[in-house]
């Protein structure tokens, strides 16, 4: 099993002007702790769960193509990019060059978006949940096809475009992740176009698993070529106090087929909770 860090909060002590600087000495620190993967959300207001929506909040790819300069051995995705909120094309394009950039380690993270106040309080596009599904299905099938050798028209209910060309192509094919647990259009788009889906720890979890491997079943999908994560805290308390529950619940979720654990890091800023995931978690995970 593998962890991965998600920043999710960019509301620092040091405040907006050495944000940059918080931002390299976490992302390297998390990378010379074992943390396979770093993500940031896509997300242009904080979100309820962790603060206010006037914390602070840094666009997704500009982020990660800044973290993409500061490491070289993490993958990087935005975990979850909001499928309105850019064009597909143009979308398959920011991955394609932070893969290229990056030296090979772009993923991308997707799903239907769900923030309609963010949106609205900055006029970005949020149709409604039916659409969106459909708008993500269609992103899907052009990012899969602007990441080959075809250059051939796209013509869907949604999007048109008249010539997938897309130079430099990706250094490897991106890794697609769709985040969220839906059970009737999610976890299908997962079996159908995906290489991760993104689960929460909850009770429902092996329930949602269980579907998963159904639809897989119904598109003659293996199960096994999906990658498990799960998204959870990654609280290890101010001084590891809560390391063992935390490697507890990284036991419980190995059976269950997870191969990584991602999530956030409270008090990420003062790093010594990564250093402590690193030499506690991380060797931990890796036998599970």
């Amino acid at each position: 099993m593998d962890i991965g860090l998600h920043i999710a909060d960019f509301t620092y002590p040091s405040g907006p002007a050495r944000l940059a600087e918080d931002l390299t000495r976490i992302a390297t620190t998390a990378e010379e702790a074992g943390f396979a993967r770093v993500s940031v959300m896509d997300h242009v207001w904080q979100i309820p769960v962790l603060g206010p929506p006037e914390h602070e909040m840094l666009e997704a790819y500009t982020t990660l193509g800044y973290l993409a300069a500061r490491t070289s051995r993490v993958e990087l995705l935005a975990w979850v990019t909001a499928v309105s909120y850019r064009e597909p094309g143009m979308l398959a394009k920011l991955v394609s060059t932070l893969d290229v950039l990056s030296g090979g380690r772009a993923m991308l993270g997707i799903g239907a978006a769900w923030n309609g106040d963010e949106a609205a309080g900055l006029g970005l596009p949020f149709p409604p949940t039916a659409e969106r599904f459909e708008r993500l299905e269609e992103t899907l099938q052009i990012v899969q096809q602007m990441w080959s050798e075809s250059e051939e028209p796209y013509v869907g209910k949604h999007y048109r475009l008249e010539r997938t060309l897309n130079r430099p192509q990706p250094l490897r094919r991106p890794p697609i992740l769709i985040g969220g647990g839906g059970e009737k259009k999610t976890l299908r788009l997962v079996a159908q176009y995906a290489q991760a889906c993104n689960l929460f720890a909850g009770p429902d979890l092996e329930r949602k698993l269980d579907v998963l491997r159904g639809h897989c079943e119904a598109v003659g999908r293996p199960y096994d070529e999906i990658e498990k994560t799960v998204m959870l805290p990654l609280d290890v308390g101010e001084r590891g106090e809560k390391v063992d529950a935390l490697r507890a619940e990284l036991e419980r979720l190995a059976p269950l087929g997870v191969q990584e654990v991602h999530g956030w890091v409270p008090r990420v800023w003062e790093l010594t909770p990564l250093e402590i995931i690193g030499r506690e978690l991380v060797p931990a995970a890796a036998e599970l």
